[in-house]
């Protein structure tokens, strides 16, 4: 059977999804546990173990920016041909999936831990970013794509689940003193995304090149490059990341995508400190509350439900408007104490969870369609492209992000290692983990009220686009989709879908 006749299945969009056991785990238990590991147990300085963490993923995802590039033009290569431009580097990131059981080994020094953090950074890039673009790859069809990401984010919601359930076991079982219950999680993990990895390469494929497509990339791939061309070539690629915000739906999704998981991530790096310093109560607890995500999997059938019938910004709403209600519980559970304090905890944990099911479900579904609208100026399918440039501020804002925490940490009075903290440094947690998470999921929610991009508006724009192919006049637009495709993409509908326009003017837009 021909790629192009495939259908998603089931089965199909499960064994695409599974690669985010690893999305979805390996980064919940770093963003909940991997600052309080290197403060507790390797014992560094808050400002120590943020740098880490920051420095890396400044690091990674500038190499990120390349990935894309290297997976959209990676059919040039033999190995690209036979195995997918894509899907190759699934194939050998599952073993490299190993590297993750290196993170978590204690009596090293900084330079061990900052290396170890930035290898299993840069595996993690470069499986997730050509995983990513597969959906747009695999199929066309939203609904598909839709069945596709909901099982994806069923799946994160698994590993999420479990990023935050194993550990409290361990710890549970091993004691909150013992730094083997961190080592013990981390091998576990680490066999688990190798295995998942796997099963995605195996149950996936690409879109299939025309014997002309296929005739002229090896044409191009074969001719020499000077230094010259090769500084062009890098040149053009920097060009083709900057053009990418040209598109005005994407950065719209850009910034509601960063500010909302930045929020997220200020939550989890601060939580297990609010628990254990704030609120006097052990690790373990904190972390049988995180293990509430377990409702983030029956949240996601619901999330992908609304998806289609409300569409991503009110999703959005719900959301960030859900969180922000939970944060400000939190606080009043702080202030007040009550006398059922970790029932409450629990049920607040909860509705937390739900509202942050739906923040991380979202932006990957609307990813998908961005390509659609960058296609109808460009002429172009540039999935790689997005993903790392997503993929590039995702990291840069999470190492901005941990850093602070661990400035504003320092600076406002906590101490390494010590079991008991000052007024000051447990005020500090608190108004970190509320005010900073708030004011973020509060941006987020503001630009979420002018986004634009659903399933009525996506149908309309590739509608066009598929008239547009079949030698349609653009003359003849309807003026209904014009406004669509003015709205979507920010450009004059002029100056769209023109090979010539879209090299000379395509920097302008309204």
């Amino acid at each position: 059977m021909s790629r192009k006749d495939r259908k998603v299945t089931l089965r199909t969009s499960v064994g695409f999804g599974l690669t985010d056991i690893m999305g979805g785990g390996a980064f919940t238990i770093i963003g909940a546990w991997l600052l309080f590991f290197y403060t507790t147990f390797v014992g560094l300085t808050p400002v120590e173990a943020a740098s880490i963490i920051s420095i890396a993923r400044v690091v990674d995802a500038i190499i990120s920016l390349f990935i894309g590039s290297l997976t959209d033009n990676f059919l040039k290569n033999k190995l690209g041909r036979k195995f997918g431009r894509r899907r190759f580097f699934l194939l050998i990131g599952s073993p490299l999936m190993l590297t993750y059981i290196l993170l978590w080994v204690t009596g090293m020094n900084y330079w061990y831990y900052l290396f170890t953090y930035l290898l299993f950074e840069v595996v993690a890039a470069m499986v997730l970013i050509p995983w990513e673009t597969l959906p747009s790859e695999m199929t066309k069809d939203f609904n598909e794509r839709t069945k596709m990401s909901t099982a994806r984010m069923f799946i994160s919601g698994t590993g999420t689940f479990l990023a935050t359930f194993v550990p409290g076991l361990l710890i549970s079982y091993f004691g909150t003193d013992n730094s083997y219950a961190y080592f013990i999680n981390g091998a576990f993990f680490a066999v688990l995304f190798a295995v998942c990895v796997f099963i995605a390469y195996k149950s996936t494929w690409e879109n299939e090149l025309s014997p002309e497509e296929e005739k002229a990339l090896l044409a191009n791939s074969n001719e020499p490059r000077s230094f010259s061309k090769t500084v062009n070539s890098i040149v053009e690629v920097l060009a083709g990341y900057v053009s990418t915000f040209k598109i005005k739906s994407f950065r719209k999704h850009l910034a509601i995508y960063i500010f909302s998981f930045t929020a997220k991530d200020v939550f989890n790096a601060v939580f297990i400190f609010f628990c254990v310093y704030a609120l006097n109560i052990s690790a373990a607890t904190g972390a049988n509350l995180l293990s509430l995500s377990i409702i983030g999997i029956p949240t996601t059938i619901l999330s992908g439900i609304l998806f289609a019938k409300i569409g991503p910004s009110n999703l959005f709403k719900i959301a960030y408007s859900t969180m922000i209600v939970c944060l400000l519980s939190f606080w009043a559970i702080y202030l007040v104490k009550p006398s059922s304090m970790i029932v409450v905890l629990f049920v607040i944990a909860g509705i937390y969870q739900i509202g942050r099911s739906m923040l991380e479900f979202t932006p990957w579904n609307v990813y998908p369609f961005i390509p659609d609208v960058d296609e109808i100026v460009t002429k172009q399918r540039r999935e790689g492209l997005f993903a790392a440039v997503m993929t590039f501020f995702r990291k840069t804002s999470v190492a901005i992000a941990t850093m602070i925490v661990g400035f504003v940490l320092e600076f406002g009075g906590f101490v390494k290692g010590q079991t008991t903290q000052s007024p000051e440094a447990i005020q500090t947690i608190v108004y970190t983990l509320v005010i900073g998470t708030i004011v973020l999921l509060l941006i987020a929610l503001f630009i979420a009220f002018t986004f634009k991009l659903n399933k009525q508006t996506h149908a309309i724009l590739v509608n066009e686009i598929e008239r547009l192919k079949n030698n349609g006049s653009k003359s003849d637009v309807d003026p209904k989709t014009k406004e669509v495709v003015e709205e979507l993409t920010g450009y004059h509908y002029d100056n769209i879908w023109d090979s010539e326009v879209a090299e000379s003017k395509k920097w302008k837009i309204s």
